[in-house]
């Protein structure tokens, strides 16, 4: 990475690589002219908190600033409070365009964050079972202010779980709680929830913190490790007479999405629910799966347990136990069930057989192209030296989409000219021929996923005449 810094003055602690993230969020990225000395930055960001360091991004060849800067704070409330009253402000009178500041990404959040981000503004947290929201309220309300707290209860019995929400207006408040709050609480920053369900979270912590909460068994992280064989009925069975539920424990070394995991076991039909819930203690990903019946959980168990995602990391994937009860013959005869309802669904729309090769590979050479998005047939490309009218800016959450599965989408909206990535960040351009084409591109894949990335997509700047073409590095 080209970006050259200095140490904080007065002695001040310089974090190494592992440790930028470190606390979490307490890095912001900035947007500054390319004449800002680093002696301003650190004259207006230090009233905020204890700066550890600042990086200006710098030409490799020229050592001229490309107008980016990083400022790591010791807190991430400082950070976060630098970005609610810092962000469209000018650094000097002189200065005629305001600059951007937001919470940096780190290596488990897929882009810079704004401070209307719900990700920083929502903690979860463990509460005793005596808690009304009211007592939720007393007890976080001295962080800052509240938009609501909300307990999870068992849906028959409407008894709390003693598991809660609390959602401040402001990130800072958020951090500040986190970080200032009793330890019992064990608060981290909750995960945006689509499709999830609020029960999700007491398994998180039963499964995770055994000492906590000792009622339920702990899952083993790495089941699959001691098998060599992932998908059979035999190998699993060995271990004695295992639970079976319609809720599924989801566990990896490398930490994904909810959009990731939706994708992985929305393949098995009556898919109900699913969560990603972050551990501030391991880099692990965890998650748990809640199907509509059992037939499917057993399915999506026996079928993507040891499933390699991404390539070279397997999943592993067990039984909640919820206190249910089956047999061998329930598994088997669940399994014929639901492959023939699979099988059907392979017939109805040959699409979905690309969905159903777990692991295996493809006869066809077109790029595979995994939404819900009604994508435009497939459209030629527009001959290179078209002119271009159009120009589309693209970002990737969580990672950037292969360039061939990049055009294939693109290409779609017709007047295609051409599509490039910008080398080591998870953005993009488009260029088309056509306004029209281009404006249908924003509005079918702005916010959509497609192979479980989140796209945005909007207009990119105007161009300067021949100079808008740029360094291309990939």
């Amino acid at each position: 990475m080209d970006e050259a810094g200095s140490c904080a003055s007065g002695g001040g602690f310089r974090p190494g690589v592992d440790s930028l993230d470190e606390p979490p969020n307490s890095r912001i990225f900035l947007v500054i002219s390319k004449y800002t000395p680093e002696s301003v930055l650190r004259e207006r960001f230090s009233p905020f908190g204890e700066i550890q360091d600042i990086w200006v991004v710098r030409d490799k060849h020229t050592k001229e600033s490309k107008g980016i800067a990083f400022v790591k704070f010791a807190r991430s409330s400082q950070a976060c409070r630098a970005m609610e009253e810092m962000h469209g402000q000018c650094l000097s009178p002189s200065d005629t365009k305001p600059i951007k500041v937001f919470i940096a990404q780190s290596r488990s959040s897929g882009s810079h964050r704004d401070v209307e981000d719900e990700e920083l503004t929502r903690i979860f947290v463990m509460i005793p079972k005596s808690y009304t929201e009211e007592d939720l309220r007393e007890k976080f309300k001295v962080y800052g202010d509240i938009e609501y707290c909300s307990i999870i209860k068992n849906k028959v019995t409407g008894e709390s779980k003693g598991l809660g929400y609390v959602r401040y207006l402001k990130p800072s408040q958020a951090a500040q709680a986190i970080e200032n709050c009793d330890r019992s609480f064990r608060a981290i920053l909750a995960e945006p929830k689509n499709k999830a369900s609020e029960s999700s979270e007491q398994d998180y912590y039963s499964n995770m913190r055994q000492e906590t909460l000792g009622h339920e068994p702990r899952v083993n992280m790495f089941p699959f490790e001691q098998q060599s064989e992932f998908s059979s009925f035999d190998k699993n069975d060995n271990r004695g007479q295992e639970a079976i539920s319609k809720r599924l424990s989801v566990v990896s070394r490398v930490p994904f999405t909810e959009e990731q995991l939706f994708s992985i076991f929305d393949l098995v039909p009556g898919l109900e629910y699913c969560e990603v819930q972050r551990d501030p203690y391991s880099n692990y990903g965890h998650g748990v799966v809640q199907y509509f019946n059992v037939a499917s959980a057993i399915y999506a168990k026996y079928k993507l347990h040891g499933f390699q995602y991404p390539p070279g990391n397997r999943i592993g994937v067990s039984f909640i136990d919820d206190g249910s009860n089956a047999t061998d013959l329930l598994r088997k005869m669940a399994t014929q069930m639901v492959a023939a309802q699979l099988a059907s669904m392979v017939w109805n729309n040959p699409s979905q057989q690309q969905f159903l090769q777990f692991g295996g590979s493809s006869g066809s050479q077109l790029p595979q192209i995994q939404t819900d998005v009604v994508l435009p047939s497939c459209k030629k490309k527009a001959p290179p030296e078209t002119p271009v009218k159009e120009r589309l800016f693209i970002v990737f959450n969580p990672h950037p989409l292969p360039l061939d599965v990049l055009e294939d989408i693109f290409c779609r909206f017709g007047n295609l000219i051409e599509v490039y990535l910008v080398s080591g960040k998870n953005v993009g351009y488009a260029k088309y021929a056509d306004r029209i084409s281009a404006n249908d591109a924003i509005t079918t894949l702005h916010g959509k996923i497609l192979n479980g990335v989140r796209l945005k997509v909007m207009l990119a700047d105007s161009p300067r005449e021949e100079s808008n073409k740029r360094q291309r590095t990939y």
